[in-house]
């Protein structure tokens, strides 16, 4: 079942504006401190597309990044509990304790835990989309080639730019996975992405959220 867009009440004004209030400070501050390229990342891109859905009402902006870091994030809030409890899962939230990046830019970053609300509201508000699962799934796909052929690899030395966009090299930041070929990595984690984040999800959302409005 698809739908249309939904008219704007059905989205409080004030989640419109408070939101793209965020958006317009995060965009520039991170243009300023990590480039463009950070914004490949699978969460960033995730930020657009609600950025969209908010605006516009449509459930399949609103599908797509739910449907695509709803896991992830929930990795990305486990990893953090441990940094915080001084330990270490994956070491993809080292970055939030690094001293070196000025408190404000480390705060932005804590969208990973709300971000996930807002969008199962979202979703609840305006009907989960079922095309959104391979609509992302490409997306993701494409975004991995990229970052694998075109953006920087693992880097000791690489201060807070960002390097291994989407962990096309493996978890860390400061060298390549060892485990496998980078090739073999990279379609291990295309396969890791659809089976492992992303059908979970979509089975929960296709079962547990109401479908859009024809």
């Amino acid at each position: 079942m698809t739908g249309q867009a939904v008219p704007a009440g059905r989205i409080p004004m004030a989640v419109k504006l408070g939101y793209t209030l965020f958006m317009a400070v995060l965009v520039p501050v991170y243009w300023h401190h990590y480039g463009p390229a950070n914004f490949l990342y699978f969460c960033d891109v995730a930020l657009f597309l609600t950025l969209a859905a908010v605006w516009t009402g449509q459930p399949l902006l609103a599908s797509l990044p739910a449907v695509g870091i709803l896991a992830s994030q929930g990795l990305w809030l486990l990893d953090f509990a441990f940094e915080l409890a001084g330990g270490q899962l994956t070491g993809m939230t080292a970055y939030m304790f690094d001293e070196a990046r000025p408190l404000y830019l480390r705060g932005l970053s804590l969208f990973h835990g709300w971000l996930p609300i807002l969008l199962l509201y979202l979703v609840m508000r305006l009907g989960y989309d079922r095309r959104a699962l391979w609509l992302w799934t490409a997306l993701a796909w494409a975004l991995v080639w990229t970052c694998f052929l075109f953006l920087p690899p693992p880097s000791a030395d690489h201060g807070i730019g960002p390097v291994n966009i989407n962990y096309v090299w493996g978890f860390s930041d400061t060298e390549p996975q060892g485990w496998m070929p980078p090739l073999a990595w990279v379609f291990t984690e295309m396969a890791a992405l659809l089976l492992l984040l992303y059908l979970p999800v979509h089975a929960l959302l296709r079962r547990y959220m109401p479908a859009p409005r024809r």
